[in-house]
């Protein structure tokens, strides 16, 4: 069964083959035979057959002339001349660089796979709604038609798009947003697929088929928005014709001149590609190992070069920017003593699963509660309950100013002045009365990272353009980008609108990175140039979407992360440089019957090693 699946696997197959042709070189270097046969012929049947094939196959149907026909002439030149451990040992090193470069290659798909399995499966179809016969049935999402009636429970994920006709809650919709905040709705209010009920139950209309729904649409968006060209193109195949022609140019012409053959045989031994080949899958794989140490995993090669050339990153709000968590940064008393209103928005706020209740109690983590009697939600508003306060029952409010409204409390006018410029830095306001009069408030907010700052002020240093496209309000969004000093932003974006800029500034020949955690941004991520995620609080599906994947969130490297592609591609152009200057000197000492084929295949190695050591340097760049 494992040889089986050694043969079926081509990834296992050819690391089978690398290893045993490599095992077969060391055999025929000490002199060990198996039998009459030199086991470098392993290693030429193993690595060489696949190479010959590739070679073939590109210059017959396509008149392609990759590198592939120069490594095929150099083996035949060098089993011609008996040199049959530098066949074997060509043959090898090239197979060995080409699975360097296609195992720096994402070929995977798995973000598509774990959306689908987000889709609603099911719904609750009311039939004959608000009649004397009305009843429930479960369907099939796929089922669910335009206009029909569904009750949604406490929990439940909406299985389409529709509009509240009768009940409150408060929604979950940062799988399309990533807004940190639930949203509250009432009767008529648009609810979306994919998003999750948090509340109370509620009767929906749906207004799109099942098929037609949001979480759909985003589906799509992340099978849709695959950049192009995702395979890297070995750099040595953007030389490989212009070295073919000479190389065989040079090796008629020699023979025509000095009827030696040797010396023809010879030019193509040391214009053997290898240190060219290698020069591009060894620094790329070093600087994959120095990003690993800074906690960035980086998926392929061609991901190292565009960034290199990035020039403007769009970055996503919360989660990526910010926390991403909502933090109590004030409490504000109004003719109050603030422990007493701590102690009782503690005490009520503990009975509570909500998200701002659980931020609240976070911040005020006492054991010094009262005893809260009448609890009760107000779903999409706040909390009502009573306490004992100077052995006397009172009622508490605690909630937005909607709940105040609808118990007709008023909010001084001075105090509003108070909490006004926590609103306009898009700020959630909660406020808390006893009977009907208001005590004070809790500002609560979602807070920028510690680096967020640090970093917004190192790309724009080194003309690299910050984008904030956010699902928030525009307060918020205006807050944040003043805070970081970020001059173009969009709020309230959905999947679709980031999408939409990210190809328009592609249009202008504009390499992008985009920078997200959540499900939603996973169709941008992908749709960028390079996406880069946060592993830590992001989503699977935005780290399966994206080309970086930044593990511990730590977005102070992302300036490491460009400066060490940059490094990455001035070496792999070094080392190409060098191998083109190599392979052109050894040419005209063969030429001259200076080197013979020996030494034109020890110096070629040298090459290859040079390229290795020199690219290996990678690991330890540091910016």
């Amino acid at each position: 069964m494992k040889i089986k699946n050694i043969i079926q696997n081509e990834e296992k197959r050819t690391i089978t083959s690398i290893t045993i042709s490599i095992i077969g070189l060391i055999l025929s270097f000490i002199g060990i035979k198996i039998g009459p046969i030199d086991p470098a012929w392993i290693s030429i049947i193993l690595c060489g057959l696949p190479i010959f094939k590739d070679a073939a196959t590109g210059l017959i149907t396509n008149f392609d002339i990759k590198a592939d026909v120069l490594v095929t002439i150099a083996i035949i030149a060098s089993i011609i001349i008996g040199e049959i451990f530098a066949a074997g040992e060509i043959s090898t090193i090239m197979m060995i660089g080409g699975f360097l470069e296609e195992f720096t290659v994402q070929k995977t798909e798995k973000g598509i796979e774990k959306l689908i399995k987000l889709k609603p499966t099911k719904g609750t179809k009311i039939i004959n709604y608000k009649k004397t016969n009305q009843k429930e049935q479960t369907i099939n999402a796929e089922e669910i038609k335009e206009n029909d009636i569904l009750k949604i429970r406490p929990g439940e994920t909406i299985p389409v798009d529709g509009k509240i006709i009768e009940g409150e809650t408060s929604i979950d919709q940062s799988i399309l947003t990533g807004e940190s905040l639930p949203i509250d709705k009432t009767k008529n209010d648009e609810i979306y697929s994919g998003t999750v009920n948090l509340y109370g139950s509620f009767y929906m209309k749906a207004t799109h088929n099942g098929e037609n729904s949001s979480l759909q649409k985003l589906i799509k968006l992340v099978e849709s928005a695959s950049p192009e060209n995702v395979k890297i193109v070995r750099q040595a195949d953007k030389w490989a014709t212009w070295i073919v022609i000479i190389a065989v140019i040079s090796a008629i012409g020699t023979y025509i001149l000095t009827k030696e053959i040797i010396r023809s045989v010879t030019i193509l031994v040391v214009f053997c590609p290898c240190a060219l080949v290698l020069a591009t899958p060894t620094a790329i794989m070093a600087a994959i190992g120095n990003l690993t140490k800074y906690g960035i995993l980086i998926r392929d090669g061609i991901s190292i070069e565009k960034l290199a050339k990035v020039k403007k990153i769009v970055f996503d709000k919360t989660g990526t920017l910010t926390t991403g968590n909502l933090q109590v940064i004030e409490t504000i008393p109004y003719k109050y003593n603030k422990d007493k209103l701590i102690k009782i928005i503690t005490s009520v706020e503990n009975k509570s699963e909500h998200p701002i209740a659980k931020a609240i109690t976070k911040k005020y983590n006492t054991s010094e509660t009262q005893e809260i009697s009448k609890f009760k939600m107000e779903i999409g508003k706040g909390i009502k309950a009573q306490t004992k306060i100077e052995n006397q029952t009172k009622t508490i409010h605690i909630g937005n100013e909607k709940l105040l409204k609808e118990n007709n409390i008023n909010i001084p006018e001075d105090f509003k002045n108070k909490t006004q410029k926590y609103e306009n830095k898009g700020a959630t306001i909660i406020y808390t009365t006893i009977n009907n009069q208001l005590i004070g408030a809790t500002i609560l907010s979602d807070t920028l990272r510690k680096d967020s700052k640090t970093l917004i002020k190192t790309l724009q240093q080194n003309q690299i353009q910050p984008v904030l496209l956010t699902g928030d309000n525009k307060d918020a969004t205006d807050y944040i980008s003043s805070q970081l000093k970020i001059k173009h932003k969009k709020s309230n974006c959905l999947p679709e609108d980031k999408i939409n800029f990210i190809t328009e500034c592609q249009k202008n020949n504009e390499i992008i990175a985009m920078v997200g955690d959540g499900i939603n941004d996973a169709p941008s991520l992908k749709k960028a140039d390079i996406g880069i995620s946060m592993g830590k609080i992001g989503s699977d599906i935005s780290i399966d979407a994206s080309d970086v994947t930044l593990i511990n969130d730590e977005i102070k490297y992302i300036p490491h992360l460009l400066e060490l592609s940059k490094k990455t591609l001035k070496t792999i152009n070094i080392g190409i440089s060098f191998s083109l200057i190599l392979n052109f000197i050894a040419m005209i000492l063969a030429i001259l019957g200076i080197m013979g084929p020996v030494a034109g295949a020890l110096v070629h190695n040298i090459g290859s090693v040079f390229v290795i050591i020199y690219s290996s340097l990678l690991v330890k760049f540091k910016t």
